[in-house]
């Protein structure tokens, strides 16, 4: 009996941003580079040469030990782009991105210059999308896109985005317009919405005006079909009240994680409450959602975040990469693999 010979796996020497310990807070975070060799683990996997990885607030997180599941020592890092350089033979060659919530917190992530990652996780680059521009849709639009799928957002219904013009928030306005809902957005001060949309977006400054009554307002007392609340508590009690009847709200971040709850105008109002935590997508389910999402590229409906040379650093510069996030940068942060 002829035996089958095991195939073998191109094995490359990755330099990648290593996380040796949890540290104290955001500002004692200090990744190390070191140089790991790097196969695919299984027929069915890819090896990536990355060209370019965003940096996520829950990278930095689970950095200074927030996510207790996060694991060390490990390479960090979610978003990515890249070339299929080793794998099943249709994907050899094709330039790919993706995004997961095991990534980077559980296992070895893109913050490197190779990946490992199921083939079932890849998603193909529009060619229209830059390397940079690709690695920072992942994150943002996976929570956008799960947060109005599970709140079941349709057309013609008005949703409200507190927090718009961060970047969850702007993936939201896009999505939602895009499938033809009215979009109403909250800030803390009077500004103009900063992202792309296919239909005019509303602007309320919670500073200057109450934000449920102004809601009720712009929708003839009605209320909002759907609260999509980037910020957490701050605007819990705002969100609770300019929803209309059997409104939902999506809630994605806490700042306090406790809140007054009135029960008795939560079940009269038929209200819902829905929460999106993608860490607990595989790379293969968040694979899916940005397929689904792959019209809406292709199409210009949706467009990935600008990227700024500012805020793209190589893989040496990780520790400002880091920083800049945690200090709250407005512009999507890249690490760009040399």
């Amino acid at each position: 009996m002829t035996e089958t010979a095991t195939p073998a796996f191109k094995t490359a020497e990755a330099r990648c941003v290593r996380l040796n310990a949890k540290a104290n807070d955001a500002a004692a975070i200090a990744p190390a580079i070191e140089r790991l060799p790097l196969a695919r683990r299984a027929e069915t996997d890819v090896l990536i040469e990355l060209r370019a990885a965003a940096v996520n607030p829950s990278d930095v997180k689970a950095a200074t030990g927030l996510m207790p599941y996060a694991v060390f020592p490990r390479t960090p890092g979610r978003d990515y782009a890249g070339v299929v350089i080793d794998g099943p033979t249709d994907w050899i060659g094709r330039d790919v991105f993706g995004s997961s919530g095991d990534l980077g917190i559980r296992r070895d992530g893109t913050h490197a210059t190779h990946l490992v990652v199921e083939a079932a996780a890849l998603v193909e680059k529009p060619a229209s999308v830059t390397w940079e521009e690709a690695a920072g849709i992942g994150v943002p639009f996976v929570t956008a896109a799960e947060g109005l799928r599970r709140a079941a957002l349709a057309s013609g219904e008005t949703l409200v985005i507190m927090g718009i013009n961060g970047k969850v928030g702007q993936a939201a306005a896009q999505i939602a317009t895009w499938r033809g809902a009215r979009v109403i957005g909250v800030v803390r001060k009077a500004e103009p919405y900063a992202g792309h949309a296919s239909a005019p977006v509303e602007m309320i400054d919670s500073s200057s005006v109450d934000v449920a009554a102004r809601i009720r307002d712009l929708t003839a007392g009605k209320g909002a079909d759907v609260v999509f609340n980037t910020v957490g508590d701050p605007y819990f009690a705002a969100a609770n009240a300019a929803l209309g009847l059997r409104g939902r709200q999506i809630l994605i971040a806490a700042v306090k994680r406790i809140v007054e709850f009135d029960i008795l105008a939560f079940y009269r109002a038929q209200h819902t409450y829905v929460g999106i935590d993608t860490l607990g997508f595989s790379s293969i389910a968040t694979g899916e959602v940005l397929r689904a999402l792959g019209p809406g590229f292709a199409s210009g409906a949706l467009q990935p975040f600008p990227i700024v040379a500012s805020a793209v650093y190589a893989l040496d510069q990780a520790q400002l990469a880091y920083r800049a996030v945690a200090d709250s940068s407005r512009d999507r942060v890249i690490l760009r693999p040399e």
